[in-house]
């Protein structure tokens, strides 16, 4: 029988279900929707194509639910590390490595 593969994840991921707006070097900016965020990553359901290595911005709104005070808009600039066909029959699954981020004003 298989082992269990150790975690390799360096911080905790977190199902959230929220939505963005992704823009890569590419295409224009596409609308997507997460299925976890981790402080160091993302991986996100995504309608258009994108290839390993492409770079990626998107503005990431954690709620107030989240965030227990008001919304906060966080710009992500990462990178897509694998693209998976998504299990929902259309699109893809993105996981991408988040190399910076900036808070944003309220807007």
């Amino acid at each position: 029988m298989a082992q269990p593969q150790p975690e390799k994840r360096a911080s905790r991921r977190f199902a959230l279900k929220l939505p963005l707006a992704v823009k890569n070097s590419h295409k224009g900016e596409t609308p997507a929707f997460t299925r976890d965020v981790s402080s160091r990553g993302i991986c996100f359901y995504f309608d258009a194509p994108v290839e390993v290595g492409a770079d990626l911005q998107f503005v990431l709104t954690l709620p107030p639910d989240v965030t227990l005070t008001d919304e906060i808009h966080v710009r992500c600039y990462a990178r897509a590390m694998r693209v998976d066909p998504s299990p929902k029959g259309s699109g893809v699954v993105v996981a991408a490595v988040i190399d910076r981020y900036e808070f944003l004003a309220e807007r």
